[in-house]
């Protein structure tokens, strides 16, 4: 019977990336370009506006990475604020964009920025990753893997080592606690 090694942390993989490695900085991307487009597509509601800020993200972290010291075990919060923060710099660029070119009026543009929503959908985010961050360190992995990257149950169990009850019964009970934030988050 062979013993799988454990997959790299994401400390590990940023520190890897920092030094050059582009296969840990893939390896970071694959595992968070799902969720970051996503929380992109939430705040800006266009799939090409989301994909430029997704790549905008991802372009930013690779330059800031050798700086980075990760203060938790993902790298997805620090990717959020990133992705956050350029799609708050693109509406910008759109409004600024769209007032200084006359008679030019972009169909995907926003008419007006809900700044309460994106507060809402911050908070929901902080309040998601927050719970997602106190889970077990298996349980994290199963999210990660099912949830964010779109494994199958019966991938990420061989991925993790697990049987394929353990990543379904557990993935349940995953989605049924952040459904309870969720709501919790929504009243």
């Amino acid at each position: 019977m062979s013993e799988t090694a454990s997959p790299p942390t994401d400390a590990e993989l940023v520190a890897a990336a920092a030094g050059g490695s582009e296969h840990a900085f893939r390896r970071l991307y694959r595992a968070y370009v799902r969720p970051v487009y996503w929380i992109a597509h939430g705040l800006l509601g266009n799939p090409a506006d989301a994909e430029e800020v997704v790549q905008e993200t991802f372009l930013a972290a690779w330059r800031k990475l050798p700086g980075l010291e990760l203060a938790g075990e993902s790298l997805l919060p620090w990717l959020v604020t990133i992705c956050r923060f350029q799609s708050a710099n693109r509406v910008r660029r759109q409004i600024r964009d769209r007032e200084h070119t006359a008679g030019a009026v972009e169909e995907t543009l926003p008419a007006t920025v809900d700044v309460e929503r994106q507060v809402v959908d911050g908070l929901l985010v902080d309040a998601v990753l927050a719970e997602v961050g106190a889970l077990s360190t298996l349980d994290q992995e199963i999210f990660r893997l099912c949830a964010a990257e779109g494994y199958a149950y019966h991938a990420a169990a061989e991925q993790l080592g697990v049987s394929h009850g353990t990543v379904r019964n557990r993935l349940s009970r995953i989605r049924t606690r952040l459904r309870t934030t969720i709501d919790s988050e929504m009243t």
